[in-house]
């Protein structure tokens, strides 16, 4: 079976820069093999999009040999299928490159006295969108193959979900847990004015968000330290960074954001009888099993929402400790417990785990990565009994493994598709900041008023059909329509919005979105 069967060509179609992919050619079998299975994550990106460009290169060149109409071919000259395939290869070459990379350094005097060099990456690796678009990330690994790997993701993601950015990424080089509050600002603002100096930060310009170990606190001093000083005769200016808290322009929905559209991506498979009878499971989430390897923002919102919807989650794994309940797993609980005590190890209401083996080897229905990436490699990947691999965090699976996966007939819902909830919410939060008004409050009241216009006409309807001998005829809402005869607030209109995105992408083949990219 072919990874996510007609999604798999998008998967290795939309990502980034392979060059180094020709040089495993001149490499012996061996060191190919092992570089393959534990790649560069920039290279491994690479990869996959130069097979990608391979699967489909046929298919841009038939695209460009469609007729077109008579009008305008009298404009056109006859173009040969060899310069047509040029043009196409050539258009791969636009694509590859990341565009600009800054990296700055900068000094920060610690609470204690002492003084430390900050290091930070930005890279924009396309502007055929702008603005660009992409998290910012703390983390003690940050590199900058990391960050521009990153960045080309959210080119093709933005581009899957039909959101008009182009890519981009930041990354500091810290480990947040050493620092203060108090230092984590100082860090925050500089890094901001030091992308602003170098335009890199800007509501036209380059709009960062959320990442791993940030959050709205960081996205409103950035948002803050802009409008202040490069942003100060902007009136746009909050509009420079995405994932705010709604007091300062946020947007109802973002924080769980990127878990829905997990769920959602998974519920455009799960509920598919074709998909699910190739990998032997019957349709619908009612009493799958799933294991969710990270509890931060992602997987702490993809579980609930599965959960929610019938599913029980019997495992979840986390850097510090991995815990087990084959009779489920309670979300708000292991929630509560971990905000409490900042682990989820010794949460009460399941074991550790203590099998022979990793529990992403574990026996399930649905295993969600939604940490970090290569996880899954060509070491553990011919034991992963899981039937769905979901892939909620960036790049969990190795070149390697995907090619076992696709052979022990798993279905594999590809990250650049399942963890685009994020950015298209952050699209709504933009186009909010920019127009200045909250959803659904121009047309809040004339909705609830046309829905009780619309009770008394069925009412008047009926009384003048069948009379009133026993008194008027009353028309009693359902509990549906009565939860929503007010209108739509803004969480219900980014809700709406989150899931018709995932549901467009579903009903096109890859092939049409590749070509449309």
């Amino acid at each position: 079976m072919n990874r996510l069967f007609a999604l798999s060509p998008l998967k290795n179609t939309i990502q980034h820069e392979a060059k180094a992919v020709l040089s495993y050619t001149s490499r012996s079998m061996s060191a190919a093999a092992n570089e393959d299975d534990d790649p560069n994550f920039y290279h491994m990106v690479g990869s996959f999009f130069e097979k990608g460009a391979r699967l489909v290169e046929d298919k841009l060149v038939d695209q460009l040999s469609e007729p077109i109409d008579m009008k305008a071919r009298r404009n056109v000259r006859a173009v040969s299928a060899d310069d047509q395939r040029k043009r196409v290869q050539g258009i791969f070459k636009i694509m590859r490159p990341c565009n600009h990379v800054l990296q700055v350094t900068f000094p920060l005097k610690r609470d204690n006295g002492e003084h430390e060099i900050i290091t930070g990456y930005r890279a924009q690796h396309s502007q055929h969108r702008m603005p660009t678009k992409g998290g910012m990330r703390y983390a003690p690994d940050v590199n900058i193959d990391e960050v521009k790997a990153l960045a080309s993701l959210m080119t093709w993601k933005c581009a899957v979900v039909d959101v008009p950015f182009g890519g981009a990424k930041a990354g500091v080089k810290i480990d947040p847990k050493l620092y203060s509050e108090r230092e984590l600002e100082k860090i925050t603002r500089r890094f901001a004015m030091e992308l602003a100096k170098k335009g890199f930060l800007g509501p036209g310009i380059d709009v960062p968000a959320p990442d791993v170990n940030t959050g709205a606190r960081e996205m409103s001093w950035m948002a803050d330290t802009y409008a202040m000083t490069y942003g100060h005769g902007d009136i746009n200016s909050h509009a420079c960074v995405t994932g705010k808290p709604i007091t300062q322009g946020g947007i109802h929905g973002r924080v769980s954001a990127t878990g829905r559209g997990v769920f959602h991506g998974i519920e455009n498979f799960i509920n598919e009888a074709s998909f699910m009878s190739e990998v032997g499971m019957t349709p619908g989430f009612q009493d799958k099993t799933f294991i969710i390897q990270g509890f931060g923002n992602v997987g702490l919102h993809s579980m609930r929402y599965l959960h929610r919807h019938g599913a029980r989650c019997i495992g979840v794994i986390e850097w510090d400790g991995c815990i087990f309940n084959k009779e489920g797993i309670d979300p708000i609980e292991l929630e509560d417990y971990k905000v409490a005590n900042g682990t989820i190890v010794g949460f009460p209401g399941a074991s550790p785990y203590e099998g022979d083996q990793s529990m992403l080897e574990e026996d399930c229905d649905i295993l969600l990565p939604c940490a970090r990436e290569k996880v899954i490699t060509a070491e553990n990947a011919p034991r992963i009994k899981a039937r769905i691999i979901a892939e909620g965090a960036n790049g969990p699976t190795t070149p390697a493994a995907d090619r076992i996966l696709q052979a022990n007939d798993k279905l594999v819902i590809p990250d650049l598709y399942l963890n685009a909830g994020g950015v298209t919410v952050s699209y709504f939060e933009w186009l909010k900041n920019l127009n200045h008004v909250s959803y659904g409050r121009l047309t809040f009241k004339y909705e609830r008023d046309a829905n009780y216009d619309l009770l008394n006409s069925v009412q008047s309807s009926l009384e003048r059909k069948f009379g009133k001998y026993g008194g008027t005829i009353p028309v009693t809402p359902t509990e549906e329509f009565s939860q929503k005869i007010h209108g739509a607030s803004e969480k219900d209109i980014v809700h709406s919005g989150l899931s018709y995105t995932m549901e467009l992408f579903r009903s096109k083949s890859s092939t049409r979105l590749a070509l449309t990219i």
